[in-house]
């Protein structure tokens, strides 16, 4: 029996060899290759808001985006100073234009003022540098309109991308998500929005609330009053998230490092 070779037929089964080879050196490590190195460096390379905070202490943050109408920031306050309680109202640009005074008794009665962008636009559809100037426009406003100082960003629509994100960072705003919906916005009751939370509600969570809506002011007191009789103390974001030293994981929980 005679076996005919040619240089072509030597050539491609070097390489098929050589490539198996290679393959079979990656997959065990033998090359130098960290699986779970590269897992985590595709991992990292997403860019996420905080949507909760790791913290031991019993405090949650209550939020309420601005976009809509003003007819219920003056109830809404009273409850809260009621209630002894401060939050973080996210505020759209527009929002502040139409309605200054309203703004600005948010400001005075001493809760935390944070960005909602300008327009409340879908940013995962824009360029970094439209998203930069949503921002930017937003600060501006609030800045010019009430003198307070912007440390937060939450996007429109709790839309997101990486680039969303990075250009909160480059402005030096930690861009903020929720972990606990009440879904005031669809015209649920006090009780329903108390029953989507009541039971998932524990430390370092971040409640999504809105102004505007058919019952948030009139359930507000009914649901702080339930979140304290649980132990827990209500703060304003600032006040729950770490402002250094801090990761984000695959979740969206702030960790320290």
């Amino acid at each position: 029996m005679f076996f005919v070779f040619n240089k072509d037929k030597i050539y491609a089964y070097c390489i098929s060899i050589i490539t198996v080879a290679l393959l079979f050196c990656v997959a065990n490590g033998m090359l130098g290759y960290d699986k779970d190195m590269i897992t985590a460096s595709t991992q990292a390379s997403k860019l996420l808001p905080v949507y909760k905070v790791d913290t031991k202490e019993k405090n949650v943050a209550l939020t309420l985006n601005c976009a809509w109408n003003d007819s219920d920031i003056t109830s809404i306050l009273e409850t809260l100073n009621k209630e002894n309680c401060k939050v973080t109202f996210f505020m759209v640009g527009d929002w502040v234009k139409r309605f200054p005074e309203s703004a600005k008794k948010i400001k005075e009665a001493g809760h935390e003022i944070a960005s909602h962008s300008n327009t409340h636009p879908h940013v995962s559809k824009m360029t970094y540098e439209q998203n930069v100037q949503e921002i930017e426009e937003s600060i501006k406003v609030i800045q010019d309109t009430i003198g307070a100082t912007v440390s937060l960003y939450r996007p429109p629509y709790g839309e997101y991308n990486d680039i969303v994100i990075q250009s909160a960072n480059d402005k030096g705003l930690i861009p903020i998500q929720w972990s606990l919906d009440t879904l005031d916005y669809t015209n649920l009751t006090g009780e329903q929005m108390w029953e989507r939370i009541n039971s998932k509600l524990s430390n370092g969570d971040i409640i999504l609330m809105h102004n505007g809506t058919t019952h948030t002011a009139d359930s507000l007191e009914m649901i702080i009053q339930k979140i304290k009789e649980k132990g827990y103390k209500i703060v304003p974001v600032s006040e729950l998230v770490y402002h250094e030293n801090y990761m984000i994981d695959v979740n969206g929980v702030q960790k320290l490092k």
